[in-house]
């Protein structure tokens, strides 16, 4: 079985009729290089038309599924004046092509998806949370926002809960994983092998995942569901905030939380973020991705992603610094250039592609 070009941190293998990807960077929650992005497309091309593989898997070694990308590298690169819009630009495209795959695609998640791990499996045709996953789009806290498609897949979510997850962090188990479609099949991670085993012999995976599928209760309750849906459908973030706001003073747990959650994200991820999942709602894949591609290469030449980057990640200490620090600070001019268009720079989704495998 081929490497498919893989240097390190995914490995490749055919187990019957399956095309299994096994994320291999456990020591680092299986974060994502370029290097693994690229090899995954190009396994995902080459499989597509080898008729002995009928199903992909995706799966990981250690307690997390996939903590996101190579935030430190991207750190590196930022300070090095070598921004990394090529691995943007491919972690992109690639999970345009998981999500239009033809075959099915199967993500088994035991433990942490985040960020980068999202990209590489929510958009499958199927996925399997275990009762270890944690589920959570936390990138306004390090001045970011909810790419690799969240703009598609979050305001698809009933409830307003895409766009709570996306400007909160909030986490997700398996049980509201199932409930709110970001899981399609919930299974318990000591029948994942035996699971495995019978989709490697299986024409009908659907049959094979409903044998081993169960319905864990959901975490999150009838009230919190009614107050997520009440407040996340304002139309603007400032309506968002000043409700939350009005029912905090009113001595309201669940808003006093969600504004202390909003306080710690940066004031221009969270603007940013709060328009992209809107906009995403009328988008299709493609058209979300390349409005992301837009995004992201404003914010690698911006402020806050480095410095919440440093504050998370490198140093520690918790207390980025914002520019501006405050919502009232940012200008919606400032917000609209991250959305205008590139001109000769947009993202090819197609690009590359024919040479991949």
């Amino acid at each position: 079985m081929s490497d498919f070009g893989a240097t390190a941190g995914v490995l490749f293998a055919q187990q019957g009729c399956m095309g299994v990807i096994t994320l291999a960077r456990p020591d680092a929650l299986n974060a994502l290089t370029h290097d693994m992005v690229r090899a995954i497309m190009a396994a995902l091309s080459a499989w597509e038309g080898d008729d002995s593989v009928k199903t992909i898997v995706i799966r990981a070694k250690g307690r997390a599924f996939c903590a996101g990308g190579d935030i430190q590298a991207i750190y590196r690169a930022g300070l090095e004046g070598s921004p990394l819009y090529d691995f943007f630009a491919d972690e992109y495209r690639l999970n345009a092509r998981i999500e239009s795959y033809p075959k099915p695609y199967i993500a088994l998640i035991d433990g942490i998806v985040m960020g980068g791990g999202v990209g590489v499996s929510i958009h499958g045709s199927h996925r399997v949370f275990t009762e270890n996953a944690r589920f959570a789009m936390p990138e306004v806290t390090i001045g970011f926002f909810p790419d690799v498609g969240g703009s598609h897949f979050l305001p698809r979510l009933p409830s307003g809960m895409g766009l709570w997850l996306g400007l909160t962090g909030s986490r997700f188990g398996w049980g509201d994983g199932l409930w709110c479609g970001l899981a399609t099949h919930a299974v318990r991670a000591v029948r994942l092998d035996a699971l495995m085993a019978d989709l490697s012999q299986a024409d009908n995976v659907e049959t094979v995942l409903a044998r081993y599928s169960e319905t864990p209760p959901r975490e999150i309750d009838d009230a919190a569901i009614a107050l997520i849906g009440d407040l996340f459908s304002a139309t603007t973030l400032a309506d968002l905030t000043g409700e939350l706001q009005t029912r905090a003073d009113a001595e309201d747990t669940f808003a006093a939380e969600t504004l202390a959650r909003l306080s710690k994200a940066s004031p221009t991820s969270l603007n940013v973020a709060f328009r992209q999942i809107r906009a995403g709602a009328q988008l299709s894949m493609r058209q979300c991705m390349a409005m992301e591609y837009r995004i992201v290469s404003r914010m690698l030449k911006a402020q806050d992603f480095y410095e919440g980057i440093r504050a998370a990640v490198i140093d520690r200490d918790g207390a980025p610094r914002w520019q501006p620090a405050l919502l009232e600070q940012v200008e919606q001019t400032d917000i609209d250039s991250y959305f205008a268009s590139l001109g000769q720079e947009e993202l090819e989704l197609d690009a590359g592609r024919a040479g991949a495998a």
